[in-house]
Protein backbone atom coordinates (compact mmCIF):
# COMPACT_ATOMS: atom_id res chain seq x y z
CA UNK A 1 0.00 0.00 0.00
CA UNK A 2 1.27 3.65 -0.89
CA UNK A 3 0.90 6.38 1.51
CA UNK A 4 -1.57 7.69 -1.14
CA UNK A 5 -3.43 4.56 -1.13
CA UNK A 6 -3.74 5.33 2.73
CA UNK A 7 -5.12 8.42 2.48
CA UNK A 8 -7.79 7.18 0.19
CA UNK A 9 -8.66 4.47 2.34
CA UNK A 10 -8.51 6.11 5.32
CA UNK A 11 -10.67 9.37 4.04
CA UNK A 12 -13.33 6.92 2.85
CA UNK A 13 -13.64 5.33 6.23
CA UNK A 14 -14.37 8.56 7.75
CA UNK A 15 -17.69 9.30 9.12
CA UNK A 16 -18.64 13.46 9.53
CA UNK A 17 -19.23 14.39 12.77
CA UNK A 18 -22.37 15.62 13.85
CA UNK A 19 -23.59 18.17 16.46
CA UNK A 20 -20.02 20.11 15.81
CA UNK A 21 -18.86 22.32 18.60
CA UNK A 22 -19.82 26.24 17.74
CA UNK A 23 -16.80 28.32 17.54
CA UNK A 24 -16.81 31.99 16.90
CA UNK A 25 -14.71 31.60 14.03
CA UNK A 26 -12.72 28.65 12.08
CA UNK A 27 -10.52 30.28 9.48
CA UNK A 28 -7.97 28.61 7.10
CA UNK A 29 -4.80 30.59 6.42
CA UNK A 30 -1.34 29.81 4.78
CA UNK A 31 1.85 29.01 6.41
CA UNK A 32 5.87 29.30 5.00
CA UNK A 33 7.50 26.27 4.99
CA UNK A 34 11.21 25.55 3.77
CA UNK A 35 10.57 25.04 0.00
CA UNK A 36 7.02 25.91 0.00
CA UNK A 37 3.59 26.65 2.55
CA UNK A 38 1.43 24.39 4.67
CA UNK A 39 -2.04 25.14 5.52
CA UNK A 40 -3.47 25.39 8.69
CA UNK A 41 -6.85 26.39 10.56
CA UNK A 42 -7.00 28.83 13.55
CA UNK A 43 -10.17 28.25 16.06
CA UNK A 44 -11.42 31.23 17.73
CA UNK A 45 -13.75 30.55 20.46
CA UNK A 46 -16.72 32.60 21.40
CA UNK A 47 -16.81 35.45 24.45
CA UNK A 48 -17.35 32.69 27.36
CA UNK A 49 -17.33 34.94 30.50
CA UNK A 50 -14.20 32.76 31.86
CA UNK A 51 -11.54 34.75 33.01
CA UNK A 52 -9.39 33.29 30.36
CA UNK A 53 -6.05 35.74 31.16
CA UNK A 54 -4.29 38.98 30.96
CA UNK A 55 -5.71 41.62 29.48
CA UNK A 56 -3.58 43.17 25.91
CA UNK A 57 -2.35 46.91 25.45
CA UNK A 58 -6.36 47.45 23.97
CA UNK A 59 -8.45 45.91 27.05
CA UNK A 60 -9.09 42.62 25.37
CA UNK A 61 -8.73 39.16 27.51
CA UNK A 62 -6.24 37.11 25.45
CA UNK A 63 -6.52 33.70 25.37
CA UNK A 64 -4.15 30.89 25.37
CA UNK A 65 -2.76 29.42 22.18
CA UNK A 66 -2.71 26.07 21.41
CA UNK A 67 -0.73 24.74 18.26
CA UNK A 68 -2.04 21.24 17.62
CA UNK A 69 -0.95 18.61 15.47
CA UNK A 70 -2.63 15.56 14.22
CA UNK A 71 -2.67 11.79 14.25
CA UNK A 72 -2.44 9.51 11.04
CA UNK A 73 0.77 7.76 11.44
CA UNK A 74 2.69 10.79 9.59
CA UNK A 75 1.14 9.73 6.30
CA UNK A 76 -3.27 10.34 6.36
CA UNK A 77 -5.20 12.55 8.47
CA UNK A 78 -5.61 16.29 8.35
CA UNK A 79 -7.42 19.25 9.14
CA UNK A 80 -11.31 18.20 8.34
CA UNK A 81 -10.40 14.66 9.77
CA UNK A 82 -9.57 16.60 13.41
CA UNK A 83 -12.16 19.54 12.74
CA UNK A 84 -14.58 18.18 15.66
CA UNK A 85 -11.81 17.81 17.89
CA UNK A 86 -10.23 21.09 17.65
CA UNK A 87 -13.57 22.87 17.74
CA UNK A 88 -14.45 21.16 21.23
CA UNK A 89 -10.62 21.83 22.37
CA UNK A 90 -11.25 25.35 21.35
CA UNK A 91 -14.42 25.98 22.68
CA UNK A 92 -14.11 23.84 26.49
CA UNK A 93 -10.26 25.34 27.25
CA UNK A 94 -11.68 28.82 25.76
CA UNK A 95 -8.17 28.67 23.97
CA UNK A 96 -7.32 29.90 20.18
CA UNK A 97 -6.50 26.38 18.38
CA UNK A 98 -4.12 26.28 15.49
CA UNK A 99 -4.26 23.02 13.79
CA UNK A 100 -1.99 22.40 11.44
CA UNK A 101 -1.89 20.67 7.75
CA UNK A 102 1.85 19.46 7.98
CA UNK A 103 3.33 17.88 5.18
CA UNK A 104 2.58 13.85 4.80
CA UNK A 105 5.01 10.77 4.67
CA UNK A 106 6.21 9.16 2.49
CA UNK A 107 6.40 11.81 -0.03
CA UNK A 108 8.00 14.57 3.00
CA UNK A 109 10.41 12.07 5.21
CA UNK A 110 11.56 13.14 8.58
CA UNK A 111 11.77 15.23 9.97
CA UNK A 112 9.65 17.84 7.75
CA UNK A 113 6.17 17.15 9.75
CA UNK A 114 7.98 18.59 12.92
CA UNK A 115 9.46 21.31 10.55
CA UNK A 116 6.33 22.32 9.41
CA UNK A 117 4.89 22.30 13.11
CA UNK A 118 7.51 24.62 14.50
CA UNK A 119 6.90 26.80 11.40
CA UNK A 120 3.27 26.98 12.68
CA UNK A 121 4.38 27.96 16.09
CA UNK A 122 6.41 30.49 14.73
CA UNK A 123 3.85 31.72 12.85
CA UNK A 124 1.05 31.94 15.48
CA UNK A 125 3.47 33.41 18.01
CA UNK A 126 4.27 36.06 15.91
CA UNK A 127 0.57 37.28 15.75
CA UNK A 128 -0.51 37.41 19.27
CA UNK A 129 -1.95 40.46 18.86
CA UNK A 130 -3.64 39.40 15.47
CA UNK A 131 -5.30 36.57 17.40
CA UNK A 132 -5.96 37.73 20.66
CA UNK A 133 -3.23 35.22 22.27
CA UNK A 134 -1.17 35.08 25.64
CA UNK A 135 2.39 35.04 24.73
CA UNK A 136 2.98 33.53 28.43
CA UNK A 137 0.29 30.42 27.59
CA UNK A 138 1.19 28.63 24.77
CA UNK A 139 0.96 25.38 24.20
CA UNK A 140 2.03 22.58 21.45
CA UNK A 141 -0.06 19.20 21.54
CA UNK A 142 -0.70 16.32 19.07
CA UNK A 143 -2.08 12.79 19.00
CA UNK A 144 -0.81 10.03 18.52
CA UNK A 145 1.70 11.07 15.74
CA UNK A 146 0.79 14.55 16.49
CA UNK A 147 1.88 13.46 20.02
CA UNK A 148 5.55 12.71 18.86
CA UNK A 149 5.16 16.11 16.64
CA UNK A 150 4.47 18.02 19.99
CA UNK A 151 7.25 16.63 22.05
CA UNK A 152 9.72 16.98 19.37
CA UNK A 153 8.65 20.29 18.84
CA UNK A 154 8.74 21.14 22.53
CA UNK A 155 12.79 20.08 22.51
CA UNK A 156 13.24 22.40 19.09
CA UNK A 157 11.41 25.27 21.16
CA UNK A 158 13.94 24.73 23.97
CA UNK A 159 17.17 24.51 22.20
CA UNK A 160 16.43 27.40 19.48
CA UNK A 161 15.62 29.56 22.06
CA UNK A 162 11.68 29.84 21.50
CA UNK A 163 9.08 30.30 21.31
CA UNK A 164 8.93 30.07 25.20
CA UNK A 165 6.17 26.84 25.84
CA UNK A 166 3.74 27.12 28.78
CA UNK A 167 2.93 23.24 28.38
CA UNK A 168 2.71 19.72 26.42
CA UNK A 169 0.23 17.59 25.58
CA UNK A 170 0.86 14.34 24.58
CA UNK A 171 -2.54 12.32 23.40
CA UNK A 172 -1.57 8.68 22.60
CA UNK A 173 2.05 9.75 21.37
CA UNK A 174 4.29 7.72 19.07
CA UNK A 175 7.31 8.11 20.82
CA UNK A 176 10.23 6.03 19.31
CA UNK A 177 10.88 3.55 16.16
CA UNK A 178 12.18 0.81 18.53
CA UNK A 179 8.49 -0.71 18.76
CA UNK A 180 9.69 -3.54 21.15
CA UNK A 181 7.91 -2.70 24.43
CA UNK A 182 5.97 -5.56 25.88
CA UNK A 183 2.91 -3.09 25.08
CA UNK A 184 3.76 -3.88 21.29
CA UNK A 185 3.15 -7.72 22.18
CA UNK A 186 0.32 -7.74 24.03
CA UNK A 187 -1.54 -6.01 22.12
CA UNK A 188 0.29 -6.36 18.44
CA UNK A 189 -3.58 -7.07 16.60
CA UNK A 190 -4.50 -3.94 18.48
CA UNK A 191 -7.78 -2.35 18.37
CA UNK A 192 -7.57 0.28 15.25
CA UNK A 193 -4.13 0.02 15.86
CA UNK A 194 -1.91 -2.79 15.36
CA UNK A 195 2.03 -3.17 15.77
CA UNK A 196 2.33 -3.90 11.96
CA UNK A 197 0.68 -0.80 11.04
CA UNK A 198 3.29 0.87 13.26
CA UNK A 199 6.12 -0.53 12.04
CA UNK A 200 4.49 0.63 8.20
CA UNK A 201 4.10 4.48 9.41
CA UNK A 202 7.46 4.21 10.82
CA UNK A 203 8.90 2.91 7.40
CA UNK A 204 6.96 5.82 5.89
CA UNK A 205 7.85 8.29 7.50
CA UNK A 206 11.95 6.89 8.24
CA UNK A 207 12.34 5.97 4.69
CA UNK A 208 13.14 1.81 3.93
CA UNK A 209 16.55 1.97 5.96
CA UNK A 210 14.42 3.40 8.73
CA UNK A 211 17.45 5.52 9.20
CA UNK A 212 17.64 8.10 12.63
CA UNK A 213 17.96 12.00 11.52
CA UNK A 214 20.93 14.08 13.05
CA UNK A 215 19.82 14.95 16.07
CA UNK A 216 17.83 11.34 16.60
CA UNK A 217 15.53 13.13 18.86
CA UNK A 218 13.88 15.24 15.93
CA UNK A 219 11.43 12.31 15.31
CA UNK A 220 12.46 9.95 18.89
CA UNK A 221 11.88 12.36 21.93
CA UNK A 222 13.09 9.85 24.28
CA UNK A 223 16.49 9.52 22.96
CA UNK A 224 17.15 13.53 23.41
CA UNK A 225 20.56 13.77 25.78
CA UNK A 226 18.67 15.92 27.83
CA UNK A 227 14.79 16.40 28.64
CA UNK A 228 15.88 19.26 30.96
CA UNK A 229 13.97 22.40 30.66
CA UNK A 230 11.06 21.53 28.93
CA UNK A 231 7.86 22.63 29.65
CA UNK A 232 5.00 20.79 31.84
CA UNK A 233 3.45 17.96 30.15
CA UNK A 234 -0.17 16.23 30.21
CA UNK A 235 0.33 12.78 29.16
CA UNK A 236 -2.56 10.93 27.67
CA UNK A 237 -2.28 7.27 27.76
CA UNK A 238 -4.74 4.62 26.03
CA UNK A 239 -4.18 1.18 27.77
CA UNK A 240 -5.22 -1.06 25.26
CA UNK A 241 -2.69 0.09 22.77
CA UNK A 242 0.81 -0.91 21.38
CA UNK A 243 1.91 2.89 22.02
CA UNK A 244 1.28 2.40 26.07
CA UNK A 245 4.64 1.50 26.99
CA UNK A 246 6.51 4.07 25.22
CA UNK A 247 3.97 6.70 26.82
CA UNK A 248 4.22 5.60 30.25
CA UNK A 249 8.14 5.43 29.62
CA UNK A 250 8.82 8.91 27.94
CA UNK A 251 6.38 10.43 31.18
CA UNK A 252 8.91 8.76 33.64
CA UNK A 253 12.00 10.15 31.43
CA UNK A 254 10.51 13.22 31.44
CA UNK A 255 9.57 13.31 35.19
CA UNK A 256 13.67 11.97 36.03
CA UNK A 257 14.23 15.15 34.20
CA UNK A 258 12.95 17.48 36.00
CA UNK A 259 9.53 18.77 34.23
CA UNK A 260 6.30 18.44 35.66
CA UNK A 261 4.59 15.76 34.41
CA UNK A 262 0.47 14.70 34.79
CA UNK A 263 -0.14 11.39 33.73
CA UNK A 264 -3.66 10.22 32.43
CA UNK A 265 -3.75 6.57 32.13
CA UNK A 266 -7.01 5.46 30.68
CA UNK A 267 -6.91 1.22 30.95
CA UNK A 268 -9.94 0.34 28.87
CA UNK A 269 -9.47 2.85 25.96
CA UNK A 270 -7.93 1.69 22.74
CA UNK A 271 -5.82 3.57 20.53
CA UNK A 272 -7.00 7.27 19.19
CA UNK A 273 -10.56 7.18 20.83
CA UNK A 274 -9.69 10.70 22.27
CA UNK A 275 -10.21 12.01 19.09
CA UNK A 276 -13.10 9.82 17.99
CA UNK A 277 -15.69 12.05 18.08
CA UNK A 278 -18.40 9.63 16.63
CA UNK A 279 -17.66 7.43 19.58
CA UNK A 280 -18.97 8.72 23.24
CA UNK A 281 -16.32 6.37 24.88
CA UNK A 282 -13.73 8.89 24.85
CA UNK A 283 -16.10 11.64 26.13
CA UNK A 284 -14.92 11.22 29.68
CA UNK A 285 -11.07 11.29 28.78
CA UNK A 286 -11.84 14.62 26.54
CA UNK A 287 -13.36 15.85 29.53
CA UNK A 288 -10.67 15.75 32.08
CA UNK A 289 -8.30 16.39 29.48
CA UNK A 290 -10.02 19.56 28.75
CA UNK A 291 -9.66 20.70 32.55
CA UNK A 292 -6.41 19.86 33.02
CA UNK A 293 -5.27 21.98 29.96
CA UNK A 294 -7.65 24.98 31.65
CA UNK A 295 -5.44 24.35 35.29
CA UNK A 296 -2.01 24.50 33.17
CA UNK A 297 -3.53 27.09 31.44
CA UNK A 298 -4.89 29.39 34.29
CA UNK A 299 -8.35 29.59 32.64
CA UNK A 300 -11.06 29.31 35.07
CA UNK A 301 -13.97 27.19 34.72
Amino acid sequence: MTGADARAATKARQVPPTNLDDVRSAEDVTIPVDGGTIGARVYTPHDSGHDSGHDSAAGAVRRPLIVFAHGGGFVFCDLESHDGFCRQLSRAVDAVVVSVDYRLAPEHRAPTAAEDVYAALLWASARHDELGTDPERVLVAGDSAGGNLAAVVSLMARDRQGPALAGQALLGAVIDPACDTPSFDTYAEGWFNSAAAMRWYWEQYLGPEARLPDPPELVAPGRAASLAGLPPAVVVITGADPLRDEGERYAEQLAAAGVPVLTRIHPRLFHGLLTFMTLRAGQSARELLYADLRRLLRVSA
